[in-house]
C-alpha cells in the first residue's frame, strides 16, 4: 500500500481518493473507517448535549424504552430508539445481537460459545456482553466465522 499526501495551502476541503485494482474487503473497511470519521452521534449526560463520533461508540443497549450509548469511558443517553439507531447505523459496522443490543463491531475482541447456543462477546474495553441465540448465527455469518 502506498499512501500520498498532498498539501495543497489553496484547498477549500478535505479530499481523500483512493485507487486499487478492485473492490477487496479491507478497501471496504478503510473506506467505511473514513465515512465513521464524519459521523456523528448525539448523546445526553447530566443535562448536557454531546456531540460522539460514531468510531467511539462500543455498543448501544435500549433499557426500559431508553437508549444508552456506551463509550470507552462514558455512557449517554440517546433520544432515538434502537431501531431508529440500528437503521442509522448498520451501515458503519453495526449489528443487533439481541433485541436491545446493538453492538459495534470493529469493537469486538473476542467470540465465546455460551449455553443455550448464545456467544459471550468480549469487548474492546473489556466488557462482556451475549448475543441471543436468535441472532448468533448471523452475527457469526457477518463477522465471516461460520
Amino acid at each position: 500500500m502506498k499512501i500520498e499526501i498532498l498539501i495543497d495551502e489553496e484547498a477549500k476541503d478535505l479530499k481523500i481518493s483512493v485507487t486499487c485494482k478492485k473492490l477487496t474487503s479491507d478497501v471496504e473497511k478503510l473506506l467505511s473507517t473514513l465515512r465513521m470519521m464524519n459521523q456523528q452521534l448525539t448523546g445526553r449526560k447530566d443535562n448536557e448535549i454531546y456531540l460522539l463520533d460514531i468510531a467511539q461508540v462500543i455498543y448501544i443497549e435500549s433499557v426500559e424504552r431508553k437508549c444508552f450509548i456506551y463509550t470507552d469511558d462514558e455512557i449517554y443517553e440517546s433520544d432515538f430508539r434502537l431501531y431508529e439507531l440500528e437503521q442509522q447505523l448498520e451501515e458503519y459496522g453495526f449489528f443487533r445481537i439481541s433485541k436491545s443490543l446493538l453492538v459495534h463491531l470493529q469493537k469486538i475482541q473476542s467470540l465465546k460459545a455460551d449455553i443455550n447456543r448464545r456467544i459471550r462477546i468480549t469487548m474492546t474495553n473489556g466488557e462482556q456482553i451475549i448475543a441471543s441465540r436468535q441472532y448468533a448465527d448471523a452475527l457469526k455469518k457477518r463477522l465471516g466465522v461460520i
